[in-house]
C-alpha cells in the first residue's frame, strides 16, 4: 500500500499547473475558471483538451461562446459526437490534413482543425439542433466553456443549471452528465482577479487560476514536438530523466510543465511519439477516488480552523472589496485545504495550505468597491483620494494584503 501511495504521489508532482488545477477539481467533484490572456485563449483550450485526454483519459468537447450564442447552441455543443463517446474527435466533416501546424488559419466551422484525432472536440455553435437530440448522445467528461463571459446571461444561467442539477433539458430530451464531469469556464483577461462571469455561476466554481502563457502548454508542445518528429529515426524510445531524492517537493498548482509516467524503478519517462499515441491515462477513475476519500479523512488543528476563519474575516472587511466573501466560498476554502493535504502526503491542514488555497477560491470572488462606495467615504473621505488608494489593487493585491497581516498559528 505504501508503495502505491508513493507512486501516486510521484504522478501528482509530475503534473503542470493545469492538470493539478482539472485534478483538484475532479476529487471534489467540482468546476473551475481558467484564465489567460486574451492572445492565448485558443491555445489554452487546445491544452485544456489534451490535459482532459491524455493526463485523464476524458472527453472533452468545446463551446466557443459570442454575444449571439443561443441556448440552443450551447445544448448542442455540450453534446459528443454520435459516432465516438469514448475519445474526442473533430466535429467537422472536412477533410482536413491533422498535421497542420496550429497556426496555419483554421477551417471554417472548425475550431480545432490543426488537432490530430484525440484533441478535444469541436463542436461549432451553429450547428443544427436537430443532429443534437438523438438519444445516444452523451455530455462530454470535460466542457471546455471558452469565452464564456461573452455569452449573453441566459446562457450563462443555464450553465450553472447544469453545473447544480448536473442535467441538461433540451427541446426532445433529458442529458444527464457523466460520473466524472468537469466543467472549465475559459476566459481571457489582463490577470486573474479581471476574470469573471455571471455573478451566481462565478460564485458557484470551485476555483480559479490564471495561466501566464510565458509559463507555456506542456502538452500542445510535446503534441507539435511529436508532428514535427513524425517519420524522423530514432534508437531510443523515450527518454529516461532521474529525478534526486531532493527534487520530489510539491507546490501544488506550481508543478513542473511536462507529464508522463514513472518505470518500476522511479524512473521519470517523458512520453514520446510512440508512447503518446497510445497511452493510457496518468490519473484513472480510482486513483481520483482515492484522493478524494483521503481528503475527507484529513484533520484540521482548532488553531488552523481559527486562522482560516481570521483570513476570511479580514477579506470581509478589508477596504477595498466590496463583496464576494461569500458562504459558498468559505465551504470551498476548507474543502480545498484538505484536499490539498493528501497531495503533499499529510493527513492534517497546515496554515501555508490554507494560504495557497485562499489564493485559489477567492482569485475569481473578489470584488473591488467603487470609491464612491467605500466606506470611509459616510465619514467624510474624498472620493478622489479613495479612488488613488485603490488604484491598482485587484484580488491579487487583496489577497497578499490580508495573508501578511492576520499571524498563522506556530
Amino acid at each position: 500500500m505504501a508503495a502505491d501511495e508513493d507512486q501516486l504521489l510521484r504522478k501528482i508532482h509530475s503534473l503542470s499547473d493545469l492538470e493539478l488545477a482539472a485534478l483538484l477539481c475532479l476529487i471534489a467533484r467540482e468546476h473551475c475558471l481558467i484564465s489567460t490572456t486574451i492572445d492565448s485563449v485558443d491555445e489554452l483550450t487546445e491544452e485544456l483538451g489534451l490535459v482532459a485526454s491524455r493526463t485523464f483519459g476524458l472527453a472533452s468537447v468545446v463551446i466557443s461562446c459570442h454575444a449571439h450564442t443561443t441556448l440552443d447552441d450551447f445544448a448542442s455543443a455540450l453534446l459528443l459526437p454520435q459516432h465516438s463517446s469514448s475519445s474526442p474527435v473533430r466535429s467537422d466533416a472536412r477533410s482536413v490534413s491533422p498535421y497542420r501546424s496550429r497556426h496555419d488559419p483554421p477551417t471554417s466551422g472548425s475550431y480545432f482543425s490543426s488537432r490530430p484525432v484525440g484533441g478535444p472536440s469541436s463542436l461549432s455553435p451553429t450547428t443544427s439542433t436537430a443532429q443534437q437530440t438523438q438519444q445516444s448522445a452523451q455530455i462530454g467528461n470535460v466542457v471546455l466553456a471558452k469565452n464564456l463571459d461573452r455569452a449573453p446571461r441566459a446562457v450563462q444561467i443555464q450553465a450553472l443549471e447544469l453545473l447544480r442539477t448536473r442535467r441538461m433539458f433540451t427541446r426532445t430530451s433529458v442529458q444527464a452528465a457523466p460520473k466524472q464531469f468537469l466543467f472549465i469556464a475559459i476566459v481571457g483577461a489582463e490577470s486573474g482577479g479581471q476574470a469573471h462571469v455571471t455573478p451566481h455561476l462565478n460564485d458557484f466554481f470551485y476555483i480559479a487560476h490564471w495561466h501566464d502563457p510565458e509559463d507555456g502548454f506542456a502538452n500542445l508542445d510535446e503534441l507539435d514536438n511529436d508532428l514535427e518528429d513524425d517519420g524522423a529515426s530514432t534508437h531510443s524510445s523515450r527518454s529516461v530523466v532521474k529525478r534526486s531524492s531532493t527534487g520530489t517537493s510539491l507546490s501544488p498548482l506550481i508543478g513542473s510543465s511536462t507529464s508522463g509516467t514513472f518505470a518500476d524503478d522511479g524512473s521519470y519517462l517523458y512520453p514520446t511519439k510512440e508512447s503518446a499515441t497510445t497511452p493510457g491515462p496518468i490519473f484513472t477513475e480510482q486513483d481520483i477516488s482515492r484522493l478524494a476519500q483521503a481528503g475527507q479523512e484529513v484533520r484540521v488543528d482548532v488553531d488552523v480552523s481559527r486562522y482560516m476563519m481570521n483570513i476570511v474575516s479580514f477579506l470581509r472587511m478589508h477596504r477595498a472589496v466590496g463583496g464576494g466573501v461569500t458562504p459558498t466560498a468559505t465551504k470551498h476554502l476548507e474543502q480545498l485545504a484538505k484536499n490539498l493535504a493528501p497531495l503533499h502526503g499529510l493527513d492534517f491542514v497546515t496554515p501555508s495550505l490554507i494560504g495557497l488555497a485562499v489564493r485559489k477560491v477567492y482569485l475569481h470572488r473578489i470584488k473591488i468597491v467603487a470609491p464612491e462606495k467605500e466606506r470611509s467615504v459616510q465619514w467624510g473621505s474624498e472620493v478622489q483620494a479613495i479612488e488613488t488608494i485603490l488604484e491598482g489593487i485587484g484580488p491579487e493585491e487583496v489577497i497578499d494584503d490580508v495573508l501578511s497581516m492576520v499571524a498563522a498559528p506556530q
